[in-house]
């Protein structure tokens, strides 16, 4: 089964690369826009631990862009509901798959104007990762 494309999020399916590779690849190209990792959920384990179900090879990574959110909590202290980026790598049909929450979409939700910029700023910045992880 191949996951379509969410409107709230841009994706790239890696066929033929293992997940650690997908997930690596993923910091990686995050790192080169700026931004760190400051969580991982694995939900994978999450599932096991607390429902005893199996489930494929499946993390969230919160991404963070200091300047960005900076940028962001000084127009809407109220932003940090909104942060950090997330990012999910899966297991999927031999391959994997990262999909990144569009920033712009997050950012419509609040409405502030002066919020324009940023959400642009890392929506491009995003996209260019998500590229690079597809290389």
């Amino acid at each position: 089964m191949t996951t379509s494309d969410p409107a709230y999020g841009y994706t790239t399916h890696l066929a033929g690369v293992a997940f650690d590779d997908a997930r690596a690849r993923t910091v990686e190209a995050l790192k080169a826009e700026g931004f760190g990792v400051l969580t991982e959920i694995d939900v994978t384990a999450t599932l096991k631990t607390k429902l005893d179900k199996d489930f494929r090879r499946y993390v969230i990574l919160g991404a963070c862009n200091p300047h960005l959110a900076y940028q962001a909590l000084t127009h809407e202290i109220g932003m940090g509901l909104l942060l950090p980026c997330n990012v999910a790598v899966w297991e999927e049909d031999g391959g994997s798959v990262v999909s990144i929450a569009k920033p712009a979409v997050m950012f419509d939700l609040v409405q502030v104007e002066a919020l324009t910029d940023v959400a642009a700023d890392a929506d491009a910045r995003l996209q260019r990762a998500l590229v690079a992880i597809g290389r």
